[in-house]
């Protein structure tokens, strides 16, 4: 252990007793030369600990002051130190030692020798063991002299032996000697307390503490929606993550959770309000169903945080009814996937999401499309709220399909209305291209539809048209810009388009169609695409007439000069109405004087 007079500087907490007078303990006092009225004095002074460095240092150390009134000058006293208690945390053989280091001769009236053993010259020392003799100190020059030594008395940095948050106690224990004879030993406490880390806090922030319902580990919320019937296999998680202000995981806080329906807890604690342990890092918590049914409120807090509340839904065994509406209004031959859509409810009107089935209504719809053997519709589609149903076509015509909540006929307890479904596989015959508005500001973003037609004109099937319009695709007499990978300045040139099966609102899909998506010049102006029909088209389709849309961007500038320009001619025309009142007034004036 280094003994040189400047210690490293380490940011430390001080204890409240710093704040209180600092001292940890009484006086504690013995007699000297064995005469009566002699004294020998110790007082200590509480000190801090840190666990960010290795060493303490004068700053945070605690300290102890011995004194007494000597009567001759043989007499002595020695300080040494013991451990008392640790954290709980610890052991006596992992607490770090109390080590002291001499500052100053206190209160003395005479020379005091400070050492490590009975004459040794005056020094600063350490014990290395808290069983050693830490210091002696002798009035060396004559007798009736006032003796003392000020110690400072901080841990050992050891790393075998490291430093753990709580409070340490030590015992100094002071013991007085006349010619080396010693007298009554005097003890008092010192206490050295290390603050814990910021980074280790129990404490929950709700500034970085989590919770996110769906599977376990689950980062994000996930809708869940999961069959009422009672079962001891959790339906979802509640995944909490309790991180303190330092954003580390180690906060541990018990964890309230409240649930309006079904049962929340774990494989040992199940109810709909229970409280449960926290370990450091993720937890995740359990939802069951119990067979209430309807949508679940879920609260969990902890006595430092808490969370916006969750839902989950629990809906009934069977579905009460099926609204079913067509996905694809043209079906083509072989698979089409979500080609019925189908919304079920249950009895509570909540969102049925068990598994349903689309299938024909009779043979001889199936020999178009589907089958009479139910077909599963797959995983409910939380996102859009539905079930999306596939039917595989086998030729042209029309067909019908209903959808159920069963795997077979007989065991379905909800059934949909009967759709109809068209499959054509029709060939393009024509080609026509079109905005999705006729005008737009500046800079708007537009969709370009590219959809070819049947012989009657008619939309078609979604298929991969390759040939649609000649070579240079679409040409564009306006300054268009373009975003995203399949809309570069290129792709109006393509001759090779597949289009939509159904239509969305959310991208602007057009069923039958392809889209471009591209943003109108920043200047007013008519916007025209002109193309001509590719080597797909009948022959006469291809040269006969060029393929146009156009759509108008309307300037700001120049819809307010034509503003302006309404707004004169207006006032130009009322100038003109009140002089032919004015006039017909002064008429009047006139007859009425003759």
């Amino acid at each position: 252990m280094s003994t040189t007079t400047n210690f490293k500087r380490i940011a430390l907490v001080a204890v409240a007793a710093l704040g209180m007078g600092l001292l940890s303990s009484a006086p504690s006092q013995a007699a000297f030369s064995g005469a009566a009225g002699s004294q020998l004095t110790v007082t200590t002074v509480a000190g801090t600990g840190s666990l960010t460095d290795s060493a303490s240092d004068s700053t945070t150390a605690g300290t102890v002051t011995v004194s007494g009134f000597a009567l001759a000058n043989s007499d002595t006293f020695s300080v040494v130190t013991a451990k008392k208690s640790w954290p709980a945390t610890t052991t006596g053989s992992a607490t770090p030692t109390l080590n002291l280091q001499y500052i100053d001769t206190a209160t003395s009236t005479g020379p005091v020798v400070v050492s490590a053993t009975v004459g040794g010259a005056q020094m600063s020392t350490t014990t290395l063991t808290d069983s050693s003799t830490a210091v002696i100190a002798s009035n060396a020059a004559a007798a009736n002299t006032y003796i003392a030594a000020k110690l400072y008395a901080f841990q050992d940095s050891s790393t075998a032996t490291p430093r753990l948050a709580g409070t340490y106690v030590y015992t100094i224990i002071a013991t007085p000697f006349n010619a080396g004879v010693a007298g009554t030993a005097q003890t008092t406490d010192i206490t050295i307390t290390v603050a814990a880390l910021a980074s280790s806090s129990l404490v929950a922030s709700a500034a970085y503490s989590t919770l996110y319902i769906g599977a376990s580990g689950a980062t994000a919320d996930a809708a869940l929606s999961v069959v009422a019937t009672a079962s001891n296999t959790a339906s979802g998680y509640l995944n909490v993550t309790l991180k303190n202000a330092s954003n580390a995981a180690a906060a541990r806080e018990s964890v309230t959770i409240t649930t309006t329906l079904g049962l929340v807890g774990n494989s040992d604690v199940k109810g709909r309000s229970v409280v449960l342990k926290n370990n450091a890092g993720a937890n995740a918590y359990e939802i069951y169903a119990d067979g209430s049914t309807g949508t679940a409120t879920i609260t969990v807090s902890t006595p430092s945080v808490t969370f916006s509340s969750k839902s989950i839904t629990f809906y009934a065994k069977a579905a009460k009814t099926i609204t079913a509406t067509v996905g694809t209004p043209l079906l083509g031959v072989g698979d089409n996937a979500g080609a019925v859509r189908g919304n079920a409810v249950d009895a509570n009107g909540s969102a049925w999401t068990g598994t349903a089935y689309i299938v024909a209504s009779s043979a001889a719809d199936a020999l178009v499309a589907g089958s009479v053997t139910p077909v599963s519709c797959g995983t409910y589609d939380a996102t859009n709220a539905r079930h999306n149903c596939p039917i595989t076509a086998i030729a042209t015509g029309t067909a019908k399909f209903k959808i159920i909540d069963a795997s077979t006929v007989a065991l379905a307890t909800a059934t949909s209305n009967e759709v109809t479904v068209t499959v054509s596989a029709a060939t393009a015959a024509s080609v026509k291209i079109s905005f999705d508005k006729a005008t737009y500001a500046p800079n708007e973003r537009a969709r370009i539809y590219v959809t070819p037609l049947d012989a009657s004109g008619k939309e078609m099937q979604s298929a991969t048209y390759s040939g649609l319009l000649a070579s240079g695709g679409i040409a564009v007499n306006g300054a268009l810009s373009y975003a995203g990978s399949t809309t570069t300045a290129d792709s109006l040139t393509a001759t090779s388009y597949t289009t939509a099966a159904q239509a969305s609102s959310t991208s602007g899909a057009k069923a039958g169609s392809m889209q471009f998506t591209v943003y109108m010049p920043s200047a007013g102006g008519v916007v025209t695409l002109t193309a001509t029909g590719g080597t797909a088209l009948p022959l006469a389709a291809r040269t006969a007439f060029a393929v146009t849309a156009s759509a108008t961007v309307t300037d700001s500038g120049a819809a307010a000069l034509a503003a302006v320009t309404a707004l004169a001619t207006t006032v130009a025309s009322l100038k003109t109405l009140i002089t032919t009142l004015t006039n017909l007034v002064l008429k009047i004036q006139k007859k009425v004087k003759a």
